[in-house]
């Protein structure tokens, strides 16, 4: 790949990277059961599932439907046995910390 197109792609994250606002923690203890839920969802109710109780704010997205609406996302860790998992909620925190979306991702080297 040309190295100027590389320069203009890193510019271009680095860019729109600055600009978006971080998520609120208004729905905190909401995303924290949330997490646990989605959790043992996967898990099949396995016992050994557990949920940090750090959450992280991450960057607001654009609600898919109506660009003037802004969704706050969530980012909590979970852990079965030795298994880790990335769990994002995604709340309308202006509605009510109204749930929107959920996402896990297990951690793996495979």
């Amino acid at each position: 790949m040309n190295k100027s197109i590389v320069c203009a792609v890193v510019l271009t994250l680095f860019s729109c990277g600055a600009s978006a606002k971080i998520s609120s923690v208004q729905c905190k203890d909401k995303a924290l059961k949330e997490a646990s839920k989605l959790l043992a969802f996967y898990s099949e109710g396995d016992d050994r599932a557990t949920i940090d109780d750090k959450v992280t704010p991450l960057a607001q997205i654009k609600n898919p439907q109506n660009n003037k609406q802004i969704f706050d996302v969530l980012e909590i860790w979970g852990y079965i046995f030795k298994g880790k998992y990335r769990i994002r909620i995604i709340y309308a925190s202006n509605l009510d910390c109204a749930l929107m979306g959920e996402e896990i991702l297990e951690y793996a080297d495979l």
